[in-house]
Order: C-alpha cells, then structure tokens, then sequence
C-alpha cells in the first residue's frame, strides 16, 4: 500500500508484557509506519480510539482485555473542580507560550531530570538524545510544544498535536522541584483554555485505565468521555 492510498495497512504486533497493568500480556494494532498520515487521517484515527507516540500509530488490541479507554475532555463543558481551580490560580505567575516541535537541549535537560527524578530506571530513564527526538519531535504531524515558564527558568513542556475537531495531549514533563504546583493538571487546564480559544470541541487525553494509578488524575475531568465499543460515552467506567 501506498502512502497515495487513502486507508493503510493495520497491523497487530506480538504479543507482549502490558506497559499498564502488571501480569498482562498485550497486542497492539499499528498502522503501517511507511504510510503517510495527514492531519485529516490522525483525526479520523484518534476518533476511532488510536493514540500516536513518536512517528507511530496505535491502539490496544488485546484479546482478553478491554481496559484500556481512550478518553477526551468536551471543552465547552469542562468545570474545573475547587482543586483545579486553586492549581490555575497557583501557577497565574507562569509565562505560557506555544513553541515549535524542534529539540532544544535546554528541554531535553529538563526531559532527563523529570525522567530520572520521577520515573528512575524506567523505559524512558535513557539519556540519548536520539531516542528523545524519536519521541518528542519526530511527530510527521501537527505538533507543536508548550512552553512554562517561572521567570526564565523553563519549569515544563507539553508536547501537543493539532487535529481537525481538538488538540491531543502526547506527553508533559516538569522540573519535579516544582511538584507542589501540579504543573501536569495546570497543563492540562491549559490546553483545554488554549482549544476553546481555536474553537476546538476536544482535548484527548490518550488511555485511561480504571485499575491503573498512574492514569487516574485523567477521571479528575468532569466531563470526561470514553471511547467504548465503537462510541463515545460520558463517564467510562
């Protein structure tokens, strides 16, 4: 197939160790990496419940297991909870900016210090540059960085992409000494401001796991839709 044509090959790859949940074994369906995807395609996939990470395309296909729930946040709806809204007023002093996707070691220095502090020895604890561009900037898509920052110092970066109907939130790191500002839910606060501004209904937020804690501030967005047997429903469960 042709990178001309207008639907592409899908794969499932072998099975494999479950990135989420501990003891489960995994598929995942991809789409074939030598074809090119538009922003038009992107935005048809992620409403089928696709994710993209670095330059590929995917979404869990797993036998047994339907955990996995792609989710988004409806921003004309969206009400921040007493919490979020003391975490946007927490960070009013930061000078936000959108920035394009290139590599700038000053972020990739941050990128390595939030990897070892926050998730040491982990698949993504690794100090090559090339493996960070593979991740954060090789997209092929619309993509684009935001910028945080305290005074100059750089205190996150919320790698995003631009599709037809909203804005998908890829990845956030953040200088940890700077934890108490929660500067993952302001980032997302942000870009939920940042899509109504643009007229975008949707911000998605990738997969959320019920019985996986590291995804269960994405179930403090009220409201929150998931991607549940072919159709989008308020409150995945």
């Amino acid at each position: 197939m042709t990178a001309h044509d207008k639907i592409p090959t899908l794969y499932l790859s072998a099975p494999h160790a479950c990135p989420y949940l501990e003891d489960q074994i995994a598929t995942t369906l991809l789409v074939d990496p030598h074809f090119t995807v538009t922003t038009p395609l992107y935005s048809t996939l992620i409403k089928q419940g696709f994710r993209r990470s670095g330059s590929l395309f995917y979404r869990p296909h797993c036998e047994r297991c339907s955990a996995c729930v792609s989710v988004r946040i409806p921003t004309s709806a969206f009400e921040p909870s007493r919490s979020q809204q003391r975490v946007w007023k927490r960070n009013h002093d930061l000078k936000v900016q959108c920035a394009p996707p290139n590599f700038h070691k000053e972020h990739f220095d941050l990128y390595q210090h939030y990897q070892s502090t926050r998730h040491a020895g982990g698949n993504m604890d690794d100090p090559d540059p090339e493996k960070y561009n593979e991740f954060m900037v090789e997209s092929g898509v619309d993509s684009f960085f935001i910028e945080m920052r305290l005074r100059e110092q750089l205190a996150a970066v919320a790698v995003c992409d631009r599709v037809v109907d909203g804005i998908s939130a890829i990845y956030t790191f953040f200088d940890p000494n700077l934890s108490q500002r929660s500067l993952g839910t302001f980032a997302i606060m942000w870009q939920i401001e940042h899509a109504k501004t643009l007229n975008l209904p949707w911000v998605y937020l990738g997969y959320w796991i019920k019985n996986c804690n590291k995804m269960s501030y994405k179930d403090n967005f009220r409201p929150l839709q998931g991607f549940k047997n072919g159709r989008w429903l308020t409150r995945p469960d």
